[in-house]
């Protein structure tokens, strides 16, 4: 969870909009993270990293929370970014930077779901994904699929 220790060993990390506490909405974080943990085959364990606050305590500094963040991305062996745009409540405009940033890392995997509120702002996202090679995808599962065949390729590798 944020600001947590981040663990050594296979990791993908949950990127996306996050609910705001004004504009309560379910997270799509827990079932993700159900799924990875039901599918996970790796010899090793694999952590789940979360931007999200456990029990809901916020960071004392935005800076904490942005370090963290990145940190925990560079530190991830794929970035699952499932981004179920709604503009009103999920607009996730630092999801689309942090995309930016990790796109051409050969570590990330798109999921834009078709039936959110807002697929057409996904767009442009899937878009340059295509163009880098990253997996775009249409549902969680499939997503948390594509993200997983990467932390598995990534703990079979010789350590250097």
């Amino acid at each position: 969870m944020a600001r947590e220790p981040i663990p050594t060993g296979p990791a993908v990390f949950l990127a996306g909009p996050t609910p705001d506490k004004k504009l309560p909405v379910p997270s799509w974080r827990p079932e993700a993270t159900r799924l990875l943990a039901e599918r996970w085959t790796g010899a090793e364990p694999l952590a789940v990293l979360s931007p999200e606050s456990r029990n809901g305590v916020r960071a004392d500094r935005y800076e904490h929370q942005v370090d963290w963040e990145t940190g925990a991305r560079a530190a991830a062996t794929a970035i699952l970014f499932w981004i179920p745009r709604d503009i009103a409540t999920m607009p996730g405009f630092t999801t689309n930077v942090e995309f930016g940033l990790d796109v051409a890392s050969g570590r990330a995997v798109l999921g834009c779901p078709p039936d959110c509120p807002n697929p057409e702002r996904n767009r442009y996202l899937a878009y340059v994904a295509r163009r880098h090679g990253v997996p775009v995808c249409e549902t969680l599962t499939d997503t948390v699929a594509e993200a997983l065949a990467l932390a598995a390729a990534a703990s079979t590798l010789p350590v250097r």
